[in-house]
């Protein structure tokens, strides 16, 4: 399927995990890709493989979380041509309560997960809005909707990534733009592996199964269904579909009880 040939999206934290597969995904069926990363080498990767694919793209290297640096250089890319499509996907993790976590941890995790959301809309929903055209994804968590022990940072900056997304879809609806969020419970990616590796030497492949069976569904997502999940949500197929939540658990919010 070519259902975004001729369109534009922009992929924050394009560089890897859920945002690469979202990437080439959306490359895959037409849309040019504009991959947003702090990491150039990553982003490069990602572009690479959406030209072995046959698709086509560039990067941007940005730090969303810099208003002056997101604005300079999204302004530049809308210079040569509109972004029809705005993945905000890029984010942080923090593990601990309110007892272990920092001002200086609650503000790193706020600067990337709310601020930097917030920097991106601000540039391009103008460029929506004149065009009264545009789809945007946030990419918010289980965690937005019920307790996780010892993520306090992290869910206060997902809770807000839900909000936006409501408060954005309510503003702009009158301007043809659409905005959801979607919402996955545990994704097996690098950040997966590595975060046991650092953190459980000994015994990394028990934690997974035991990270694994947390979800009701008995595994662990793949990037590759968030991906298709925020493809259809791109598409005209989901024109319907707004202010939305769309879970990515296997269960984990309404079965683990």
């Amino acid at each position: 399927m070519m259902r975004f040939d001729g369109k534009t999206a922009l992929v924050t934290g394009g560089g890897s995990g859920i945002g690469q597969c979202i990437s080439v995904q959306l490359a895959r069926e037409g849309a040019y890709i504009v991959v947003v990363d702090l990491n150039e080498t990553a982003a490069k990767l990602t572009l690479n493989e959406i030209s072995a694919n046959g698709g086509k793209g560039e990067i941007l290297v940005c730090d969303i979380s810099n208003n002056s640096d997101v604005t300079e250089t999204v302004s530049d890319i809308l210079k040569n041509r509109a972004i029809d499509i705005l993945i905000n996907n890029a984010g942080i993790a923090h593990i601990g309560n309110i007892e272990n976590t920092t001002e200086a941890d609650l503000d790193r995790v706020y600067s990337v997960n709310v601020k930097g959301i917030y920097n991106m809309l601000s540039v391009i929903i103008p460029t929506m809005k004149i065009r009264r055209h545009g789809v945007i994804i946030n990419m918010a968590s289980v965690a937005s909707s019920v307790g996780i022990a010892d993520r306090f940072a992290y869910s206060m900056s997902k809770g807000a990534v839900l909000t936006m997304t409501y408060s954005v879809a309510k503003d702009y609806i009158d301007y043809g733009i659409r905005c959801n969020s979607v919402a996955p419970a545990r994704v097996h990616t690098p950040f997966v592996d590595n975060f046991l590796a650092k953190n459980y030497p000994d015994n990394s492949a028990e934690m997974f199964d035991k990270l694994s069976q947390s979800q009701p569904i008995g595994r662990m997502g793949k990037a590759t269904e968030v991906a298709s999940a925020v493809a259809y949500l791109c598409s005209d197929d989901a024109a319907f579909i707004t202010g939305i939540n769309f879970p990515i658990d296997g269960g984990f919010v309404t079965l683990n009880n």
